[in-house]
């Protein structure tokens, strides 16, 4: 990648159950990684659906914007959420995740079948997670856990990174637009 917004990441991590307080209730992250730059955002959801990951993308592009960034290519995984691909019977209508980049002038690129590595940076992302946020957190409702994710993506957004010869994504990504 050559400059911010050619290439988007996107990817859902199932909050660990042992941080939700309640046993009823399930959270998700949805994750977006610009390739280029590595800015991160993130954004609290209650399911896993293709509703749930249409309004992120809308979210996800509004806030790129207002850093200057057009998005021009959206990567995901072969999820139900993101791709009717391996369904029998619903593959040839368009998920509403694929509806809405297609409204966004967004061009949607899925990776191969079987090849997570091509989603490389998300994945690493949903590991770093682990370490330094799910780790030590508790979470008791939707509102509360996002809450908490903003202050998380924020200080991840100022870490200084090596592939970015030790800027931050925030840093880094002024330098382009």
């Amino acid at each position: 990648m050559t400059y911010p917004g050619q290439r988007v990441q996107v990817d859902v991590k199932v909050v660990p159950l042992r941080c939700i307080a309640d046993p009823e209730l399930r959270l998700y992250q949805y994750t977006a990684i610009d390739e280029f730059t590595r800015l991160r955002f993130l954004a609290a959801y209650p399911e896993q659906s293709t509703y749930s990951s249409a309004d992120f993308l809308r979210k996800l592009f509004k806030w790129y914007a207002r850093r200057g960034i057009r998005g021009e290519c959206v990567q995901a995984d072969n999820g139900f959420e993101f791709t009717n691909r391996f369904s029998n019977s619903k593959r040839d209508l368009s998920t509403l995740f694929e509806t809405a980049a297609m409204q966004l002038g967004i061009r949607h690129k899925l990776i191969r079948p079987y090849m997570p590595r091509h989603n490389g940076k998300a994945e690493r992302s949903h590991r770093e997670g682990q370490k330094r946020f799910y780790s030590c957190r508790n979470f008791y409702s939707l509102n509360n856990f996002a809450k908490q994710l903003p202050v998380h993506n924020r200080r991840s957004n100022n870490l200084p990174m090596r592939p970015l010869n030790w800027l931050s994504p925030i840093e880094f990504t002024v330098q382009y637009v």
